[in-house]
């Protein structure tokens, strides 16, 4: 191999670890913003164009309709007091140039008190088409599914998905 080609080599991986890495604190810092109040701050996670954000069958197309959506959300959850924490895990990312595919599983913890073991409050999965522009990752298309403690508000928007697919992002 040629001391270029294996330069080459080296400086795309090294690019898809960061991308990798910038992926990683997107997801962290959207969720992050959870339980906040913040409900404004979620749609600059998203691209300009075409966002969409498909949480249990509630479709939204614009910063706008994301907001709205985690107002309802919050008005709709009981009033819960504690420390809330989301916990992400067995997170996938496949990252091809200015694009990737992620999902995750995810875990709304609540800690009553400091003496209390945290509880589980609701979990469920994600998968997320990204685009990378002006050389930042948003969110182009997000599908969130509950997998338990679904939010009464999504009865009848909700539909079991148990073997989605990233290849219909």
């Amino acid at each position: 191999m040629s001391d270029t080609l294996e330069a080459d080599n080296t400086q795309a991986m090294l690019q898809m670890v960061l991308d990798r890495m910038a992926i990683e604190e997107l997801f962290v810092r959207y969720y992050s913003g959870l339980g906040t109040g913040d409900h404004e701050g979620f749609g600059g996670f998203f691209t300009d164009d075409d966002p969409e954000l498909d949480v249990n069958g509630v479709i939204c197309r614009s910063a706008d309709d994301i907001t709205r959506l985690y107002r309802d959300v919050a008005q709709d959850k009981p009033n819960l007091t504690g420390t809330f924490r989301m916990i992400l895990s067995n997170l996938i990312i496949d990252v091809q140039g200015d694009t990737a595919k992620a999902q995750m599983l995810w875990t709304q913890t609540l800690n009553d008190t400091v003496k209390a073991p945290p509880r589980l409050i609701e979990q469920g999965r994600e998968y997320d088409l990204l685009v990378k522009k002006a050389g930042r990752w948003k969110i182009k298309k997000r599908v969130v599914i509950a997998d338990s403690n679904l939010p009464d508000m999504m009865d009848t928007t909700y539909t079991p998905r148990a073997d989605y697919s990233l290849a219909s992002l």
